[in-house]
């Protein structure tokens, strides 16, 4: 969104120097399509990377690109801790943040979470019932 703002700015700039010109016109008309490209681009990347939780794991599917993904499957007994951060008034008017994920293998941060202190939630409750199910396997 940042992009797209940016386009527009820049584009309105020789509209205000440069009056009645056509040229300044079709100048803004191309800045504000490759702000719609750029914000376009951005908005795919994160529709299509998608997390799930299950009782038994943790998957994050990563899209990296038009037709690059990757896919992160983690155990949630794997899991050491989990913290989220909602990073200032933009995520918390937005509802959005990053969930951190620490195992004894590294840490695995996912980033741009709607509702992060739900989603933690749930995590929470998986792993709780995750350990429930093995205790109770093992007795």
């Amino acid at each position: 969104m940042f992009f797209f703002v940016l386009m527009v700015a820049i584009g309105v700039l020789p509209m205000l120097i440069w009056q009645g010109t056509a040229w300044t016109f079709w100048t803004f008309v191309g800045l504000v399509l490759v702000g719609l490209l750029g914000w376009g681009y951005a908005y795919i990347l994160w529709y299509f990377s998608i997390y799930l939780i299950t009782n038994e794991r943790l998957r994050q599917i990563r899209q990296k690109g038009i037709f690059r993904k990757s896919v992160v499957d983690l155990g949630l007994d794997k899991i050491e801790s989990v913290s989220y951060e909602v990073p200032g008034v933009m995520g918390g008017i937005f509802g959005y943040g990053t969930l951190l994920v620490q195992t004894a293998a590294g840490d695995l941060v996912v980033s741009s979470v709607r509702k992060p202190e739900a989603v933690y939630n749930k995590l929470q409750d998986a792993m709780k019932m995750m350990k429930k199910e093995t205790s109770h396997e093992s007795a």
